[in-house]
Protein backbone atom coordinates (compact mmCIF):
# COMPACT_ATOMS: atom_id res chain seq x y z
CA UNK A 1 0.00 0.00 0.00
CA UNK A 2 2.74 2.33 0.77
CA UNK A 3 4.64 1.47 -2.60
CA UNK A 4 1.47 2.40 -4.09
CA UNK A 5 1.11 5.69 -2.38
CA UNK A 6 4.75 6.62 -3.24
CA UNK A 7 3.86 5.80 -7.20
CA UNK A 8 0.80 8.18 -7.21
CA UNK A 9 2.85 10.75 -5.26
CA UNK A 10 5.64 10.39 -8.10
CA UNK A 11 3.14 10.37 -10.95
CA UNK A 12 1.43 14.00 -9.57
CA UNK A 13 4.34 15.66 -9.04
CA UNK A 14 5.26 14.80 -12.72
CA UNK A 15 1.82 15.64 -13.76
CA UNK A 16 1.40 19.13 -12.53
CA UNK A 17 5.24 19.95 -12.95
CA UNK A 18 4.34 19.53 -16.97
CA UNK A 19 0.71 20.89 -16.57
CA UNK A 20 1.37 24.46 -16.85
CA UNK A 21 1.09 26.09 -19.94
CA UNK A 22 2.79 29.81 -19.26
CA UNK A 23 4.92 31.15 -21.71
CA UNK A 24 7.42 34.18 -19.91
CA UNK A 25 7.18 36.18 -23.20
CA UNK A 26 3.62 36.32 -23.21
CA UNK A 27 3.62 38.57 -20.06
CA UNK A 28 3.97 41.85 -23.05
CA UNK A 29 0.35 41.17 -24.05
CA UNK A 30 -0.17 42.32 -20.73
CA UNK A 31 -0.53 46.42 -19.87
CA UNK A 32 1.34 47.73 -16.86
CA UNK A 33 -0.72 49.76 -14.88
CA UNK A 34 1.33 53.15 -14.93
CA UNK A 35 0.81 52.42 -19.00
CA UNK A 36 -2.88 52.89 -19.18
CA UNK A 37 -5.63 55.16 -18.71
CA UNK A 38 -8.85 53.85 -18.37
CA UNK A 39 -12.02 55.98 -18.35
CA UNK A 40 -15.65 55.71 -18.64
CA UNK A 41 -15.24 56.78 -22.29
CA UNK A 42 -13.58 53.55 -23.33
CA UNK A 43 -16.11 51.36 -21.56
CA UNK A 44 -18.90 49.68 -23.88
CA UNK A 45 -22.29 49.16 -22.50
CA UNK A 46 -24.25 46.01 -22.45
CA UNK A 47 -26.90 44.18 -20.85
CA UNK A 48 -27.54 44.05 -18.06
CA UNK A 49 -25.43 47.05 -17.20
CA UNK A 50 -26.97 49.82 -15.35
CA UNK A 51 -26.89 53.27 -16.83
CA UNK A 52 -28.00 56.69 -14.79
CA UNK A 53 -28.58 59.40 -17.10
CA UNK A 54 -28.27 62.74 -15.01
CA UNK A 55 -29.35 66.14 -16.58
CA UNK A 56 -30.49 69.48 -14.19
CA UNK A 57 -32.04 70.76 -17.77
CA UNK A 58 -34.26 68.55 -18.12
CA UNK A 59 -36.96 67.45 -15.40
CA UNK A 60 -37.62 63.66 -16.89
CA UNK A 61 -33.79 63.00 -16.21
CA UNK A 62 -33.50 65.00 -12.45
CA UNK A 63 -34.40 62.47 -10.43
CA UNK A 64 -36.01 62.51 -6.81
CA UNK A 65 -35.15 63.49 -3.52
CA UNK A 66 -34.38 59.98 -2.70
CA UNK A 67 -32.48 59.28 -6.17
CA UNK A 68 -30.08 61.43 -8.59
CA UNK A 69 -30.89 61.09 -12.21
CA UNK A 70 -33.17 58.72 -14.06
CA UNK A 71 -31.55 54.82 -13.80
CA UNK A 72 -32.25 51.51 -15.62
CA UNK A 73 -31.20 48.40 -16.13
CA UNK A 74 -30.30 47.50 -20.27
CA UNK A 75 -32.57 45.08 -21.60
CA UNK A 76 -31.94 42.21 -23.48
CA UNK A 77 -32.53 44.02 -26.58
CA UNK A 78 -30.23 46.46 -25.92
CA UNK A 79 -31.76 49.47 -25.40
CA UNK A 80 -33.42 51.62 -22.27
CA UNK A 81 -36.33 53.48 -22.77
CA UNK A 82 -37.53 56.73 -21.73
CA UNK A 83 -41.23 58.68 -22.11
CA UNK A 84 -40.39 61.54 -24.19
CA UNK A 85 -37.55 60.17 -26.24
CA UNK A 86 -38.98 56.47 -26.56
CA UNK A 87 -36.53 53.38 -26.84
CA UNK A 88 -33.01 54.28 -27.38
CA UNK A 89 -30.29 51.70 -28.12
CA UNK A 90 -27.11 52.15 -25.70
CA UNK A 91 -25.73 48.61 -26.59
CA UNK A 92 -22.67 48.92 -28.21
CA UNK A 93 -21.96 52.76 -27.47
CA UNK A 94 -19.32 54.28 -24.97
CA UNK A 95 -21.28 56.08 -22.35
CA UNK A 96 -20.04 59.58 -23.88
CA UNK A 97 -22.01 58.46 -26.92
CA UNK A 98 -25.49 57.69 -25.33
CA UNK A 99 -24.69 61.29 -24.06
CA UNK A 100 -24.69 62.75 -27.19
CA UNK A 101 -27.64 60.60 -28.52
CA UNK A 102 -29.83 61.62 -25.74
CA UNK A 103 -28.87 65.31 -26.00
CA UNK A 104 -29.33 65.09 -29.62
CA UNK A 105 -33.18 64.05 -28.91
CA UNK A 106 -33.80 66.11 -26.06
CA UNK A 107 -33.06 69.28 -28.07
CA UNK A 108 -36.44 68.68 -29.97
CA UNK A 109 -37.91 69.61 -26.42
CA UNK A 110 -35.76 71.96 -24.92
CA UNK A 111 -32.82 74.45 -26.04
CA UNK A 112 -30.06 74.29 -24.50
CA UNK A 113 -26.59 77.18 -25.12
CA UNK A 114 -23.72 75.91 -27.47
CA UNK A 115 -21.99 76.29 -24.05
CA UNK A 116 -23.86 73.44 -22.28
CA UNK A 117 -23.34 69.75 -21.54
CA UNK A 118 -26.85 68.58 -20.35
CA UNK A 119 -26.79 65.09 -20.37
CA UNK A 120 -24.14 63.06 -17.75
CA UNK A 121 -24.65 59.22 -18.03
CA UNK A 122 -22.72 56.93 -15.46
CA UNK A 123 -22.61 53.22 -15.65
CA UNK A 124 -22.78 50.89 -12.58
CA UNK A 125 -20.84 47.84 -14.75
CA UNK A 126 -22.83 44.21 -14.35
CA UNK A 127 -21.55 42.87 -17.96
CA UNK A 128 -18.24 42.11 -17.54
CA UNK A 129 -16.14 39.81 -15.18
CA UNK A 130 -12.51 38.20 -14.70
CA UNK A 131 -12.24 34.87 -13.13
CA UNK A 132 -10.79 33.81 -9.96
CA UNK A 133 -10.20 30.02 -9.56
CA UNK A 134 -8.08 27.42 -7.46
CA UNK A 135 -6.63 27.60 -3.97
CA UNK A 136 -8.88 31.18 -3.00
CA UNK A 137 -11.40 31.43 -0.12
CA UNK A 138 -13.11 33.75 -2.72
CA UNK A 139 -13.20 32.00 -6.31
CA UNK A 140 -15.51 33.13 -8.81
CA UNK A 141 -16.70 35.82 -11.44
CA UNK A 142 -15.33 39.47 -10.60
CA UNK A 143 -16.78 42.92 -11.74
CA UNK A 144 -14.18 44.08 -13.98
CA UNK A 145 -13.93 47.85 -13.15
CA UNK A 146 -11.09 48.50 -15.59
CA UNK A 147 -8.24 49.06 -12.87
CA UNK A 148 -7.53 45.15 -11.21
CA UNK A 149 -3.81 44.34 -11.32
CA UNK A 150 -3.09 40.90 -10.87
CA UNK A 151 -2.30 41.49 -7.51
CA UNK A 152 -5.18 43.42 -6.14
CA UNK A 153 -7.32 40.53 -7.85
CA UNK A 154 -5.63 38.15 -6.34
CA UNK A 155 -5.51 40.27 -2.61
CA UNK A 156 -9.69 40.53 -3.20
CA UNK A 157 -9.46 36.64 -4.00
CA UNK A 158 -7.56 35.79 -0.19
CA UNK A 159 -4.97 33.27 -0.86
CA UNK A 160 -5.47 29.67 0.91
CA UNK A 161 -2.37 27.69 2.59
CA UNK A 162 -2.85 24.97 -0.01
CA UNK A 163 -1.55 27.68 -2.75
CA UNK A 164 1.70 26.70 -5.10
CA UNK A 165 2.02 30.83 -4.43
CA UNK A 166 5.17 30.38 -6.97
CA UNK A 167 3.41 28.97 -9.83
CA UNK A 168 0.05 30.91 -10.31
CA UNK A 169 -1.13 30.97 -13.71
CA UNK A 170 -2.52 34.30 -15.54
CA UNK A 171 -4.36 33.13 -18.52
CA UNK A 172 -5.95 35.61 -21.60
CA UNK A 173 -8.52 33.47 -23.73
CA UNK A 174 -7.65 34.11 -27.66
CA UNK A 175 -10.93 36.51 -28.63
CA UNK A 176 -10.39 34.05 -32.04
CA UNK A 177 -11.45 30.76 -32.26
CA UNK A 178 -8.75 28.29 -32.25
CA UNK A 179 -6.53 30.74 -31.20
CA UNK A 180 -3.77 31.07 -28.56
CA UNK A 181 -4.42 31.74 -25.10
CA UNK A 182 -1.94 34.27 -24.10
CA UNK A 183 -0.44 32.48 -20.05
CA UNK A 184 2.15 33.61 -17.96
CA UNK A 185 3.46 32.91 -14.28
CA UNK A 186 3.09 34.84 -11.61
CA UNK A 187 5.42 33.93 -8.55
CA UNK A 188 3.00 35.47 -5.96
CA UNK A 189 5.84 35.11 -3.37
CA UNK A 190 8.61 37.01 -4.84
CA UNK A 191 5.74 39.97 -5.54
CA UNK A 192 4.71 40.00 -1.85
CA UNK A 193 8.13 39.75 -0.17
CA UNK A 194 10.58 40.88 -2.53
CA UNK A 195 8.40 43.48 -4.05
CA UNK A 196 8.83 42.21 -7.80
CA UNK A 197 6.25 43.93 -9.61
CA UNK A 198 7.00 42.82 -13.22
CA UNK A 199 3.92 40.58 -13.05
CA UNK A 200 1.73 43.18 -11.31
CA UNK A 201 -0.17 44.10 -14.46
CA UNK A 202 -3.65 44.86 -15.67
CA UNK A 203 -6.58 42.99 -16.36
CA UNK A 204 -9.02 42.65 -19.13
CA UNK A 205 -12.56 41.47 -19.28
CA UNK A 206 -12.56 37.75 -19.83
CA UNK A 207 -8.78 37.10 -17.88
CA UNK A 208 -8.73 33.81 -15.67
CA UNK A 209 -6.79 33.91 -12.94
CA UNK A 210 -5.67 30.16 -11.25
CA UNK A 211 -4.22 29.42 -8.29
CA UNK A 212 -2.76 25.89 -8.26
CA UNK A 213 -2.67 24.00 -5.27
CA UNK A 214 0.78 22.67 -3.85
CA UNK A 215 2.05 19.16 -4.87
CA UNK A 216 1.49 18.12 -1.14
CA UNK A 217 -2.24 18.84 -1.30
CA UNK A 218 -2.92 17.69 -4.28
CA UNK A 219 -0.93 14.03 -3.16
CA UNK A 220 -2.93 14.11 -0.23
CA UNK A 221 -6.38 15.04 -2.06
CA UNK A 222 -5.69 11.97 -4.58
CA UNK A 223 -4.91 9.88 -1.64
CA UNK A 224 -7.68 10.75 0.42
CA UNK A 225 -9.92 10.03 -3.09
CA UNK A 226 -8.44 6.32 -3.64
CA UNK A 227 -8.31 5.45 0.73
CA UNK A 228 -11.72 6.84 1.00
CA UNK A 229 -13.78 4.49 -0.69
CA UNK A 230 -11.86 1.38 0.79
CA UNK A 231 -12.19 2.69 4.14
CA UNK A 232 -15.73 3.30 3.46
CA UNK A 233 -15.74 -0.49 2.27
CA UNK A 234 -14.28 -1.86 5.41
CA UNK A 235 -16.45 -0.16 7.59
CA UNK A 236 -19.61 -1.70 5.92
CA UNK A 237 -17.92 -5.23 6.17
CA UNK A 238 -16.47 -4.90 9.50
CA UNK A 239 -20.39 -3.42 10.80
CA UNK A 240 -22.29 -6.42 8.36
CA UNK A 241 -19.87 -8.71 10.13
CA UNK A 242 -20.51 -7.73 13.71
CA UNK A 243 -24.30 -8.07 12.88
CA UNK A 244 -25.17 -12.10 14.58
Amino acid sequence: MRISMVAVGFVLVVTLAGCFSANPEDLKAFTKPQDAQVTADSYILQPPDEVTVISTKVPELQGTTQSVGHTQVIRPDGKISFETMGDILVAGKTPREVAAIIAEKMTQYYKFTNNDNPIDVRVHNHSKYYYLCGEVRNPGAMIYTGRETTLSALAKGIILTSAWEERVQIIRPSKEVGGKSMIFEMNLKKVVEQGQMATNVLLEEGDILFVPPTILTSIGRTVGEITQPILQGAGTINTVAAVP
